[in-house]
């Protein structure tokens, strides 16, 4: 244990505190004793043991009121995080649904490929076709008229 010597209301007190925990024990005290003149000033001359309660009190409900607003960033925090995860999970269906989409569409660019091809040879055995029976009528035609 540590011993500190600390000046509360222009008193000296000496405090033990564990080991390690004496600057934060000194800071506190300044704290608590800014405190207690700020009401003094405000309050006036009340007596010591009154003023001590109310500075009390006045430090209390400061703790209540930060400890209140630690929960409500803790929930807002947790509301947050599920907000996030959820967005999350959507991303992720998104992208899964546009991918599949994707390959869909990438298959049906190849079926459509395909059935191009398919059709180009075929129109151009359908020209072939058209190109002989064209040759053909224009030779029989010929030998018609020459004859």
């Amino acid at each position: 244990m540590a011993n500190i010597n600390v000046k509360f209301n222009n008193k000296d007190y000496l405090l033990s505190c564990d080991d390690g925990q004496e600057e934060s024990l000194r800071k506190l005290t300044i704290f608590l004793d800014k405190k207690y003149s700020e009401l003094q000033d405000k309050l006036g001359n009340i007596g010591e043991n009154k003023l001590l309660l109310i500075t009390a009190v006045k430090v209390m409900d400061e703790y209540h009121e930060t400890k209140k607003k630690v929960e409500q960033k803790k929930t807002e925090l947790k509301e947050l995080s599920n907000k996030f995860r959820e967005l999350k999970s959507l991303v992720y269906e998104y992208k899964e649904k546009k991918e599949e989409e994707i390959k869909d569409l990438n298959k049906n660019q190849l079926e459509l490929k395909d059935e191009i091809d398919m059709n180009q040879k075929h129109y151009e055995k359908l020209i072939d076709t058209a190109a002989d029976e064209i040759s053909n009528f224009v030779k029989k035609a010929s030998i018609d008229k020459i004859s």
